[in-house]
């Protein structure tokens, strides 16, 4: 089975995290694609990298973005829109 084009880095309590997952819902569902979360957290390497700009958002496996997900534009770089 192929890897999710999508992937969502998070923590835990992020409120912005949360928000982030419903978009990233409403987008593979559109899509017709499947996303991942990673959480960074015990990660030391994925908390230097990304720190306090999460959530980020990776499209095969490349940063789309960070703190919020850009629907449209994330729809359209997927071939969709």
């Amino acid at each position: 089975m192929a890897e999710p084009r999508l992937t969502l880095l998070t923590r835990p309590g992020c409120h912005l995290c949360d928000v982030a997952k419903e978009s990233m819902d409403r987008v593979a569902r559109t899509a017709g694609v499947g996303w991942t979360e990673v959480c960074v957290e015990g990660d030391p390497e994925l908390e230097r990298e990304y720190g306090d700009r999460l959530p980020v958002i990776l499209l095969d496996g490349k940063e789309h973005g960070y703190w919020r997900v850009e629907e449209e534009r994330l729809l359209r770089d997927l071939g969709y829109a």
